[in-house]
């Protein structure tokens, strides 16, 4: 018999988790496959430790990895695919903003096109703000038109992946993962399923500004090499501007129609343009050169301090 994975990562969500999990365990009793819920408990300073170790304990279909400190959303949703044995997953999240109750929905749907991975794609994004969808929107986009890879628009790591793809995705050794371009770069059969986001149960979001950004520039630095062809473009374009304005100051001193003498601010605007491409150019070296050490000490991605119900 065919089994299903469900893995949900989680951070403090001790408000929700018990909700969270009556509402999956209903789903999953309804289907006539092997089940099993995977919780990976990505190192949570409330109650979320005590009570996925409750719930495992009293629901053998329970399993939960526990992070020996928060190592991140996408490395919580790796260690869950790492430790799956099933035939097929779905990646989730705690808040119930991914409804469980789909989950029979998007396994019809994978058997109707025969696919390898059902990408949920939102149709909207119940209770977020107004700046949280634009944002979204516009990273979306500006990843789609400098990426190497195409990715599928406003869809979250929400999403149905069978077997085939998580044994490529084992074989990946980076560790700033950006996971939904990971499994978009493999190929495959990929179909998109239209729902309806939820607002959260309870709590507070995971994914401040800050963190949203991070995860932005992983996503940009791993999937594109566009900021360095506009680093040597922008070096490129100063290299012209000093050309010419070295052959205008020295035709203007020869006819006599430039003053190179008294031009205090036409040398300044040079040298702050020069000045600011090469700071800019710099930049962005430092932050691949900064991915490459990360990738080069080869650390890995989470620490598992325990694990129960496996």
């Amino acid at each position: 018999m065919s089994k299903l994975s469900v893995i949900i990562p989680c951070y403090n969500e001790e408000s929700v988790i018990a909700e969270s999990y009556k509402r999956t365990k209903s789903v999953l009793d309804t289907l006539s496959c092997d089940t099993e819920i995977i919780y990976v408990n990505d190192g949570s300073s409330d109650g979320t430790y005590r009570l996925l170790n409750e719930i495992s304990a009293g629901d053998k279909q329970v399993k939960v990895l526990h992070f020996s400190r928060n190592f991140g959303h996408q490395p919580a949703v790796s260690a869950g695919i790492h430790h799956c044995d099933a035939d097929w997953a779905i990646v989730m999240d705690a808040d119930l903003q991914d409804p469980p109750e789909v989950i029979p929905e998007i396994l019809d749907f994978r058997e109707k096109n025969q696919a390898n991975v059902v990408y949920c794609v939102r149709k909207s994004r119940e209770k977020e703000s107004l700046f949280k969808r634009i944002s979204a929107k516009c990273f979306y986009r500006l990843i789609n038109r400098v990426s190497e890879v195409k990715f599928p628009l406003d869809t979250g790591d929400f999403r149905l992946i069978d077997r085939k793809i998580m044994d490529q995705f084992c074989r990946m050794r980076e560790h700033g993962k950006y996971i939904r371009g990971l499994v978009s770069w493999m190929g495959f059969t990929q179909v998109p399923y239209y729902y309806e986001r939820k607002a959260r149960f309870a709590g507070e979001t995971k994914y401040p500004l800050m963190k949203m950004v991070k995860f932005a520039s992983t996503a940009l630095l791993y999937f594109s090499k566009k900021p360095l062809q506009l680093a040597m473009g922008l070096g490129f374009l100063a290299v012209i501007v000093g050309i010419i304005l070295a052959i205008w100051f020295t035709l203007g001193k020869i006819y006599g129609f430039s003053n190179a003498e008294t031009g205090w601010t036409s040398i300044m605007t040079v040298v702050v343009f020069f000045g600011g491409v090469q700071l800019l150019t710099i930049g962005v070296l430092g932050q691949y050169l900064g991915v490459l050490f990360d990738e080069i000490k080869d650390r890995p991605e989470y620490i598992i301090d325990k694990k129960t119900g496996f």
